[in-house]
Parts: structure tokens; sequence; C-alpha cells
């Protein structure tokens, strides 16, 4: 016996998204799950190979295969927006390149990355002097201080765990990176602190280290998930998830 169905235009009735996430990621889809919510918002996950060891030559082999990772995103969408989920390879790769190749796989998705989506959250905050807090090893820092210096932003003060393994990283304890952006905050005078790399748990101590240092705090996750949305045309306020979304 033949069934009767009918159809609808799926889940993603608002907005479509898709996110690559690195192979060796631990904390970027869990903190996008408490980020991209709502009805009507449908968030796709792929994932590109990655060892653990990040420096610039690793990150740089992400270029080649960002085709086929963005290739096994469901091919049947059409996606408003698209983010790939380094932000140590995409101030190697370039956020125009990374758009580039994207785009070649998934043609009319705006894409986005967290370099691009750090850049968008501070000129919307209205930051110009940054506080900066990194996990990277020190050349990676450098290649992502140099891409903010050149997107107008000051960096008035900086600090980095200086940790090369990703699995590391993602067992960095939220209140060590709470610790870490009181002491960068109150190195020098700035409008903002930025935390970056998608692996470090930020996402439950942005409201408190906000609170306490007294400015934004722009992650990673965060601004990619926001920037994603806003792409998109999603505007909804996230309480929780720091003055970005409010």
């Amino acid at each position: 016996m033949k069934l009767a169905y009918q159809t609808d235009d799926g889940i993603g009735t608002r907005a479509n998204l898709g996110v690559i996430v690195l192979e060796t990621d631990e904390t970027l889809e869990h903190e996008f799950r408490q980020l991209v919510t709502g009805a009507g918002i449908a968030l796709y996950v792929s994932r590109i190979a990655m060892v653990p060891e990040i420096r610039p030559e690793t990150l740089a082999q992400m270029e080649m295969d960002l085709p086929t990772a963005a290739g096994l995103l469901p091919p049947a969408l059409n996606f408003d927006a698209i983010g790939f989920g380094c932000t140590s390879a995409s101030s190697v790769i370039g956020s125009d390149r990374v758009a580039e190749i994207i785009a070649t796989t998934c043609p009319g998705a705006k894409v986005t990355d967290p370099l691009a989506a750090i850049i968008a959250a501070g000129r919307a905050l209205g930051a110009r002097r940054l506080g900066f807090v990194t996990p990277y090893v020190a050349d990676v820092s450098a290649r992502m201080r140099q891409k903010l210096e050149l997107a107008g932003f000051e960096i008035a003060s900086f600090g980095s765990f200086e940790e090369g393994n990703d699995r590391v990283v993602a067992r960095i304890t939220p209140e060590a990176i709470a610790a870490a952006i009181e002491v960068v905050a109150g190195q020098a005078s700035c409008d903002a602190v930025v935390v970056s790399c998608t692996n470090l748990r930020c996402l439950d101590v942005i409201d408190d280290a906000e609170a306490t240092i007294g400015l934004p705090v722009i992650t990673s996750n965060q601004a990619l998930a926001w920037h994603m949305l806003a792409l998109a045309g999603v505007a909804d306020r996230r309480p929780g998830c720091g003055r970005l979304f409010a």
C-alpha cells in the first residue's frame, strides 16, 4: 500500500545556514546549539580535515580541502549564509579567498568566517581599540593581529596561552579564559576584548566577563553565529550571549 504524503518548505523557512567545522574542533557545534536557535532557522554542519598542530602550513592546507567540505553540505538547499569555522585559517587563507572558494560549490550563499565576523562585530559595536586574547603560538597570533590592524583596529593589549595543540585548546577551562580576558582588559584602555579561536569554550563566560570589565567581549563562535544570522536577515536578540546579541 502506497501512503499519501504532503511536502512543505522544510526546516529553514527563515534561514538555511551551513558551517564548516575543523575535524579537531570540539567546541563550535556545542556553542552553536545555543547561538543558532529559533523556529524556522536550520543549521547544517560539514567537517574539514585538520591535524591537531596549528601552524601556518597546516592551516594553509585547508584551502585545498574547502571545496570538498562545502560540497558535503546538503545540495538540495539554497543556503542563506555559510560560515567557515576557523579563525586562524581565515587569517592565513584570507576571508576573500575563503568566500571565493565556497562560492564555487555553493553559489548564491553569503559567506563569512570568524575573522570577517570579528571585524564586522567590532565595527557594529563601535570598537576601535581592542584587547586581544588568543590560544595560538606566536606566528599564528601575529597573522591574526595583522589582519585586525589592516581592518582599522588598534591592538591595545594582548595575551596568548601559546598552545599549538588543538586538543589541548579545547580543554582550556572557561575560568582560565575569563581570567585572561580580565588580565588583558586591565593592561590598557580598550573598547572591547576579542577572544580568538572557535575551539575555546568562551560562551558561558561572556556575560560575566562583560560585567566584570565593563566592556563588550567578542569571541570567534559568538561573532561567527551573529554574522551568519545577520547575513541571513535574522536579527533576534539572544540573552546570555553578550552585548553583540543585545
